[in-house]
């Protein structure tokens, strides 16, 4: 199987059920941010972290293929079995966050993206992550999409910022917190 098609060259796409659409459709643009965000989720992963962020984050990149699936498909005319998301994954973050939590000093700032190079690529992926949230949203005003898609891209990006600041904890490094200036 050739990993090229041509069947692309004119900026069109298929949806999962065969609908073809421009490449700058909403749904397009939807679930490539959702790769887009996965790919940040690797990048995490492969870093020095415990492995058992490492697991979970595989875990993570499992739900986003999920995901892009789901979003991937033409809700009126794809018949194919797309693998869906369970209240448990959504659970499993909210799990993860409070473990973290209980670990972590209380929030009294907002905290500025970085502290090293890690939780920089966690803030990285929270913004994409945010970003996959806001298109979906958009997406699902005119077209269906799951409603745990949503919920789970809300608390990913949740769960992002606080692997953050557990993580700069991990590392002993100093959390980059904001001061205003007034």
């Amino acid at each position: 199987m050739k990993i090229y098609t041509k069947t692309g060259d004119k900026g069109q796409t298929s949806l999962i059920g065969g609908t073809r659409v421009p490449k700058y459709h909403l749904r397009i643009e939807t679930y490539g941010t959702v790769d887009e965000l996965n790919s940040y989720i690797g990048l995490i992963m492969c870093q020095a972290i415990d492995p058992l962020y490492q697991k979970l984050l595989k875990e993570i990149q499992d739900r986003l293929f999920t995901i892009g699936a789901s979003l991937a498909a033409d809700p009126e005319k794809s018949k194919m079995k797309i693998p869906d998301l369970h209240d448990a994954d959504i659970s499993l973050l909210e799990k993860e966050m409070d473990d973290m939590n209980e670990l972590l000093p209380a929030l009294q700032h907002f905290i500025l993206p970085g502290g090293n190079t890690v939780v920089s690529y966690c803030h990285i992926a929270r913004c994409v992550c945010r970003r996959a949230e806001r298109l979906t949203v958009e997406l699902a005003e005119n077209s269906f999409v799951e409603e745990r898609v949503t919920i789970y891209l809300n608390r990913l990006s949740d769960y992002l910022f606080v692997l953050a600041r557990k993580l700069n904890m991990d590392f002993e490094a100093e959390e980059n917190i904001w001061i205003p200036r007034i």
